[in-house]
């Protein structure tokens, strides 16, 4: 059986459908390596309304799931509004296990979460 190829850390920033909203795509595992890249892209963008879309994150770790706390700390301190988009079930169970999922509006798709968040 081949290796199982993992992908690079990344973040993708676009501007979303309508004003306001930008979007963050993070490609690749969500660790205590890629932590500090997810947390500057989060920092960078000053639209009212941001999305978080993991649909790319096979899995995060421990040190992840506090750069998630402190996107929605900084986004709530701020009043701005947070969303996170295409999580899988082992990104899912983690943010459930450690109790942390409450703190999030999380939606299937970038659309849902634009027309959610764009009300």
């Amino acid at each position: 059986m081949p290796a199982m190829e993992i992908e690079p850390f990344r973040v993708v920033t676009q501007p979303g459908t309508r004003d306001g909203l930008h979007v963050l795509t993070l490609k690749g595992a969500l660790t205590s390596t890629s932590s500090p890249a997810f947390t500057e892209a989060v920092i960078g963008v000053a639209a009212p309304r941001l999305i978080v879309d993991l649909t790319g994150v096979p899995m995060v770790d421990s040190v992840a799931i506090g750069a998630l706390v402190r996107a929605f700390v900084s986004c709530h301190k701020s009043g701005r509004k947070l969303a996170l988009v295409g999580m899988n079930h082992r990104v899912q169970n983690v943010l459930h296990i450690t109790g942390i999922a409450p703190l999030f509006d999380s939606y299937e798709t970038i659309g849902q979460a634009e027309q959610a968040l764009g009300q």
